[in-house]
């Protein structure tokens, strides 16, 4: 499983996942989970970014940790349901 990570996830970044991928990762195999969270995380941070505010009361663009787990989550429980 690893050879496979390694050589087909580098250089498709922003495409599809390889299939081998994503079989073992609904499988529950945690390299190949970590992989497709991995690939969907800067998608999901730009989802998570909100207005927030410093304990001076001063508004700026932040990561709202929480809307960010929640996506992961979900993302991880898609996976795991997908049925194939």
């Amino acid at each position: 499983m690893n050879g496979v990570i390694n050589s087909n996830v580098g250089n498709n970044e922003r495409g599809l996942l390889p299939y081998p991928i994503i079989l073992a990762a609904n499988k529950g195999e945690p390299e190949a989970m970590k992989v497709v969270v991995l690939h969907y995380g800067s998608y999901m941070t730009t989802l998570s970014m909100r207005k927030l505010r410093d304990e001076q009361g001063n508004t700026y663009w932040g990561i709202d940790e929480d809307t960010r787990e929640r996506l992961r989550a979900k993302l991880m429980q898609s996976v795991l349901a997908f049925k194939i």
